[in-house]
């Protein structure tokens, strides 16, 4: 046992100066751990220090040098178990702090608070749920941990009783349930609660905002958007990526050069606006100037950024995007693996979408549909079928979209007979439930294959009715095969469907010259007169050393028309037979 004797017969100096340095060095020659003294030489304030480095540790990951840290503590207070609690949950360990969490002395509402919301972030919501109705008292925070975390995971239904439960509710409590049945289709519910907020904050406001646009209300969005007093960087966001669904991206882009300091969000939803409504080129110069202003890219930048590189089919820009993704280190990132084997195959390099598959560790049911899409579109039928089953090899469960691929690969190689096995097998083995894109593709295969009839009769039996993709279809079918009765139907039901559509006309119109039907060839471009309808160009491009070049029907604009021309007229030649000599000599002489 330590003694120290400060009597008047010691002759050990009493000064203070004596005491802060004679005593420390007593003290290190004992064990702090096992001596009840050292308990006393722990102070308030060197728990509150190692209190807040653990937490420190914590948020920067280095939960081992927390946990020593801890460890270490002869004194803990309920601070400095909480601290640790959360910490494991945030790092990705759960297990461990409920372990720490059942080993706790005394826990206060803090504590149950963190263990709610460590099983919320963990998916665990029936465990956070049990916490919470064990709690034996509960604040604000208790009820709104519970009520976003079951809104979080859809049971809104719950969480709305949970709300009507509440004994004292504030904007957070409020704004989580207008969030929960906006995210359930009830949006004039979640107006009315919105409306009911006494003092609402940004996050009420973008929320309602968020809500209108995810439930195609863009007007009541808009005007919503117009009363906010305070409009901050997230609303704008929301506003953004409203514009672009809307398809004015004109507008969405004034909105975005309003942001005085934009986040990656803005960017990202500005670079997709672009991309998903077909200007791959501005997306692709946005994000140019996004990584001028220091801003690095996150994995949405580049998914978008892959989408108008495919829409151009821009095998260069692929390239430089794929640079930019190791640069960035998400080469292991599957949802940008999967844009690539997209990107690749829609540019035209199928190598290069097989090896994008095959970095990928552990591929999903996407990685496995874009590769069977990727050899489907390439016309690879024996490998797009390689594929499905060594999908099923993997125990990866196919969906509609896997049978889409493989309609489409069916499509591609003329495979009626097969077609029809896949749809058959799709709906009887695997349970799936074919949507208007499986009748259309197999309504496409049977008509390209001449079962006109047929495609017809898969026409009438279809649970929904037709669009006018499937009657596309079928009319392109009639125009081929000269079937005038289906043309003539399947002509009207697009007609009624898109009055605007120059296509049915024109195919209508051709199908009766090609039966010599001229009165009614006559009578279409009558009818597409009256009704404003006009004919809209169809046009092609390429990329020529980074620069892309557009064409279109008798268009004589581009300034190398004369070499082109000239081009054509020899790949004309050459597709020649030799047999043919006296048409190469009158080729020549014109």
């Amino acid at each position: 046992m330590l003694a120290i004797c400060f009597s008047s017969s010691c002759s050990l100096p009493r000064t203070p100066f004596a005491i802060r340095t004679i005593f420390p060095a007593l003290l290190h020659s004992f064990n702090r751990k096992s001596h009840p003294l050292s308990t006393k030489l722990f102070s308030t304030q060197d728990v509150f220090a190692f209190n807040v480095k653990i937490g420190s540790l914590s948020r920067a990951g280095n939960i081992a040098a927390a946990r020593q840290l801890f460890d270490q503590m002869t004194i803990r207070d309920t601070v400095s178990w909480n601290s640790i609690i959360t910490g494991y949950w945030k790092n990705g360990c759960f297990d461990e702090s409920k372990r720490l969490f059942g080993l706790m002395p005394t826990k206060n509402v803090v504590s149950w608070n963190s263990m709610i919301a460590g099983c919320i972030e963990s998916g665990r919501i029936d465990h956070a749920l049990q916490y919470f109705q064990a709690m034996p008292q509960r604040n604000t925070a208790s009820w709104n941990a519970m009520i976003s975390g079951l809104v979080r995971y859809d049971r809104v239904e719950e969480a709305s009783r949970l709300f009507e439960e509440m004994p004292r509710r504030n904007v957070i409590s409020f704004t989580a349930m207008v969030d929960g049945f906006a995210k359930i289709g009830e949006i004039e519910q979640a107006r009315a609660l919105f409306n009911c907020i006494p003092q609402k904050n940004a996050v009420s406001w973008t929320v309602m905002i968020s809500g209108y646009i995810e439930n195609g209300k863009f007007d009541e969005a808009e005007k919503l958007f117009e009363q906010m007093p305070d409009k901050n960087i997230v609303a704008m966001t929301a506003m953004i990526t409203g514009y672009c669904k809307e398809g004015k991206t004109d507008n969405a882009k004034m909105l975005f050069d309003q942001i005085p300091c934009r986040d990656c969000a803005s960017w990202n939803a500005i670079i997709t606006g672009y991309a998903q409504n077909g200007s791959g080129e501005e997306a692709l110069k946005l994000l140019s100037q996004m990584l001028k202003t220091g801003m690095q890219p996150d994995h949405t930048t580049l998914v978008s950024v892959l989408t108008a590189c495919s829409s151009l089919a821009s095998l260069r820009e692929g390239r430089k995007t794929h640079v930019l993704v190791l640069k960035s280190g998400y080469e292991s990132h599957i949802s940008i693996c999967n844009a690539l084997i997209s990107m690749y195959c829609k540019c035209g390099s199928i190598i290069d979408s097989e090896l994008a598959f095959r970095c990928i560790d552990h591929p999903d049911v996407v990685s496995w549909n874009a590769m069977i899409a990727a050899f489907a579109r390439h016309g690879f039928f024996d490998r797009a079928l390689a594929s499905f089953s060594e999908m099923r090899l993997n125990r990866v469960e196919p969906d509609g979209i896997t049978f889409l691929s493989l309609l489409s690969a069916c499509d591609h190689a003329g495979k009626v007979h097969e077609s029809l096995n896949w749809f058959n097998s799709m709906v009887e083995s695997y349970r799936i439930i074919p949507g208007p894109e499986h009748y259309a593709c197999l309504v496409n295969i049977l008509s390209r294959g001449g079962q006109v009839e047929k495609a017809y009769k898969i026409i009438q039996e279809m649970p929904f009715e037709a669009d006018s993709g499937i009657w596309s279809a079928l009319l392109s079918a009639c125009h081929v095969h000269l079937n005038v009765k289906l043309g003539e139907l399947a002509a009207k039901k697009i007609m009624e469907l898109e009055p605007q559509n120059s296509g049915a006309y024109v195919v209508l119109s051709n199908i009766y010259a090609a039966a010599g039907m001229w009165r009614e060839v006559t009578k279409v471009r009558g009818l597409m007169k009256e009704q404003g309808v006009k004919k809209q160009p169809a046009y092609s491009w390429m990329e020529i050393e980074n620069k892309v070049h557009f064409f279109s029907g008798d268009d004589a604009s581009h300034p190398e028309i004369h070499r082109i021309q000239l081009e054509l007229k020899g790949m004309r030649l050459q597709m020649i037979t030799d047999n043919d000599i006296e048409e190469v000599y009158s080729e020549l002489s014109s």
